[in-house]
C-alpha cells in the first residue's frame, strides 16, 4: 500500500475525499446545534460534530503512512471532485440549515440525503480493504458504526418530529424530492468508477494477498469487476434509503 501503484491511488483518493466529505458535515452540522429544539438534540448534534470532525481526521492521517504530504495532497488527490460534487451538496445543506435554520429539512438532509446515500459506499469500502490495508478497513468500520448511530437516531428524530407537526410534511417531501435529484445530475458514478478501475488494476497485480477471501457471502473479492461492486453499494444505498423514508412515514418520496 506504501508503494506507487493503483492500490495506493485508489485509496488515497478515496481517503482525500471523503476527508473533505467530513469536515464539510463538521462545519454544516454546528447549524443543527444552534437550532435544536430541545437540550437532548441538541446534545446529540453536538457529539455527531465531533464525530464527523474525528471522522475527517481519521481519514487525513491515514494519507501520511502512504507517502503523501499533507495538507497539499488533498488538492492534488481530491480537489477536482471536491469542487464538482461536494461543494454543491455543501451548498444546499448550508441553504436549508444555515440560510433558513430549518431543524427538520436539516434532520432529513442528513439522515435520507447525504449519510444515508453516502453510507453503504463506505460499508464496500470497509469490505473491500480488508485483505489489502486491514488498517483503513479498520477506520471504515470505526467510522460506519457511528454513521449508522447518527442514521438510527436521526431518523427516530425526524419521525417524532412530523408526527408532532404533520403540516411539515409535504415541504419536507419536497426537500427529499429536491436534494433526491442532486444525485441524479452529480458525477458520484463517474468518480466511484474511476476508483473501482483502479482497484482492480492492483486486484490483479495481487491476488496472492486477496487469496479465497469474500467481500459478501459466497462472493470472492478476486472475482468480482468494478461493475459489480459499484452495483452492489447502489443497491445497498437505495434499501437503506427506503427503509429510512418508510420509518419516518415518507415512503411517497420513493
Amino acid at each position: 500500500m506504501r508503494a506507487p501503484g493503483p492500490l495506493r491511488t485508489a485509496l488515497a483518493q478515496e481517503y482525500a475525499f471523503r476527508s473533505v466529505a467530513e469536515d464539510k458535515a463538521a462545519r454544516a452540522l454546528s447549524y443543527m446545534v444552534a437550532i435544536a429544539p430541545d437540550t437532548p438534540t441538541m446534545e446529540f448534534y453536538a457529539t455527531q460534530v465531533l464525530d464527523e470532525a474525528r471522522h475527517a481526521m481519521v481519514f487525513r492521517n491515514h494519507l501520511e503512512p502512504l507517502g503523501y504530504r499533507l495538507p497539499e495532497a488533498i488538492e492534488d488527490l481530491a480537489g477536482d471532485d471536491v469542487r464538482a460534487i461536494l461543494d454543491p451538496l455543501e451548498d444546499f445543506s448550508l441553504k436549508v440549515m444555515r440560510d433558513d435554520a430549518d431543524f427538520v429539512g436539516g434532520v432529513v438532509m442528513m439522515t435520507v440525503i447525504l449519510e444515508g446515500a453516502l453510507a453503504p459506499a463506505a460499508e464496500l469500502s470497509e469490505r473491500k480493504w480488508r485483505p489489502l490495508d486491514p488498517a483503513a478497513a479498520e477506520i471504515d468500520k470505526g467510522a460506519g458504526i457511528d454513521e449508522i448511530r447518527h442514521l438510527t437516531v436521526g431518523a427516530s428524530i425526524a419521525k417524532e418530529y412530523l408526527a408532532a407537526h404533520p403540516e411539515e410534511r409535504e415541504r419536507v417531501l419536497e426537500l427529499i424530492t429536491r436534494g433526491m435529484r442532486m444525485w441524479t445530475v452529480l458525477p458520484v458514478h463517474d468518480l466511484v468508477y474511476r476508483r473501482e478501475l483502479l482497484f482492480q488494476q492492483g486486484l490483479a497485480e495481487h491476488g496472492d494477498v486477496v487469496g479465497d477471501y469474500e467481500i459478501w457471502p459466497g462472493r470472492r473479492l478476486i472475482d468480482t469487476t468494478p461493475e459489480e461492486r459499484q452495483a452492489m453499494a447502489d443497491r445497498w444505498s437505495v434499501e437503506m434509503k427506503e427503509s429510512r423514508l418508510r420509518y419516518i412515514g415518507l415512503e411517497e418520496a420513493l
